[in-house]
């Protein structure tokens, strides 16, 4: 290839001439100069969009996950409002008004509270989706005395144990568990056909005595047991068998005189004898041809035995439980000092007569027979409880008679019919 001379000056300046090789590497340094700055220009002006992209999917996995939490949260509130309505479904339905898992309950009360499912799942009228037994709410208070009640062999002979029955239902345990056991059947050798056996002694063999302090009715009929029981067990010498037929004193009212002031309003066919005694006012408008249904618990004396021996309806149960009859359905309702269930507390009176309300009918009869006013604050507020009903008042009588139960004081009874209006 030779060499180049360039003179300058005195001197001469050589250069040699370039080689093949030296030409390559030159050609490859320029070209690795020329990669370097496209690569460096490229990355200049691409990454901005690659790190924007990766912000950008970042941004959205993160809005995601915020979303997706939110929706868990939602959904698991949601989950958590159904079990607490369920829950109040159920406490509303009493499901869960009995504890079973306690120890020592009887297998048979298990078995009667054990919920059960419809058999084509919910009910579309009335939403629900188990059938449950009914208990009263108390019976949780005296689980002890329940599944006692609830001990037996299952279709056996039942324990002779309505006393305890009794003890529950006054307890607040009201309705009691049905049994799958087979009662104490009583003789029915001295019971009298009817109408006869309105008035005829009732034997003693047709009465279950155990429980009580007596053992026969002689026992009883000189027992002064409560206002509405003074002797009443004695059909034959007693006052019983005159009892709403002669009035004694002015608040003593007469069952024709109360039948003729119901003539206006369509008469009485049907009525509802509150705490009754023995039943002789059923008894008396029996023979009157007027049915009525009375009240009444087994307190010291076989009292439903008695009324049912006599060919009447007893009707057990205390009264503070609902009336189980539908609305607007007796033209009668009669009750005496048996009505106080209050105490001292008015409200307790208030719910009684608001469903004795309910079950009379417009135009219907409500009898107060010789109700005791143990004051006169008494007096009063039972006065104006009967007045917020609007009560067409057809006899009112205060008055003072000896007391019943033998102190030997005189005591302020009340008397009253009224009639109950018609409301729009």
């Amino acid at each position: 290839m030779g060499s180049v001379s360039l003179k300058i000056g005195d001197g001469t300046a050589r250069f040699k001439r370039a080689t093949l090789c030296s030409s390559a590497t030159n050609i490859l340094m320029i070209l690795a100069v020329i990669t370097t700055n496209l690569f460096a220009l490229y990355s200049f002006t691409a990454s901005p969009k690659v790190n924007h992209t990766e912000l950008l999917l970042h941004q959205a996995h993160k809005n995601f996950s915020l979303i997706s939490e939110q929706v868990t949260l939602i959904l698991r509130e949601i989950d958590q409002s159904q079990k607490k309505l369920a829950q109040i479904e159920k406490e509303l339905l009493g499901y869960d008004s009995v504890d079973l898992s306690r120890p020592n309950i009887a297998i048979e009360l298990k078995l009667f509270l054990k919920r059960h499912q419809l058999p084509l799942g919910k009910d579309s009228k009335t939403g629900i989706t188990e059938m449950v037994s009914s208990v009263g709410h108390s019976c949780e208070k005296y689980m002890e005395f329940l599944s006692q009640y609830m001990e037996y062999k299952a279709f056996g002979a039942c324990p002779d144990d309505w006393s305890m029955a009794q003890k529950l239902i006054l307890r607040g345990c009201e309705p009691l568990p049905r049994r799958r056991c087979f009662s104490k059947t009583i003789s029915k050798v001295g019971v009298y056909p009817f109408p006869s056996s309105l008035w005829k002694p009732v034997a003693n063999k047709t009465v279950n005595w155990s429980g009580l302090g007596c053992k026969n009715f002689g026992c009883l009929k000189g027992k002064k047991l409560s206002r509405e029981c003074i002797t009443c067990f004695d059909l034959v010498n007693g006052y019983e068998n005159h009892r709403f037929i002669k009035a004694k004193s002015k608040n003593d009212f007469l069952i024709d005189d109360v039948l003729v002031l119901a003539m206006g309003s369509g008469g009485i066919r049907i009525g509802l004898d509150l705490g009754g005694g023995s039943g002789s006012f059923a008894a008396t408008m029996a023979e009157r041809n007027v049915t009525v249904v009375t009240t009444t618990l087994n307190i010291d004396a076989p009292f439903s035995e008695f009324i049912a021996a006599r060919g009447l309806f007893p009707l057990y149960l205390s009264l503070d439980h609902r009336f189980p009859f539908y609305d607007n359905v007796f033209d009668l309702v009669r009750a005496s000092s048996t009505l106080d269930v209050g105490g001292e507390k008015p409200e307790k009176l208030e719910f009684l007569m608001f469903d004795i309300d309910r079950v009379l009918r417009a135009g219907g009869l409500f009898w107060l027979d010789n109700f005791y006013c143990a004051d006169e604050e008494k007096k009063k507020a039972l006065t104006r409880l009967i007045e917020r009903f609007g009560y067409k008042k057809l006899k009112w009588v205060v008055g003072e008679k000896v007391d019943a139960l033998g102190s030997g004081k005189t005591e302020v009874v009340l008397s009253a019919v009224l009639q109950k209006p018609v409301r729009v």
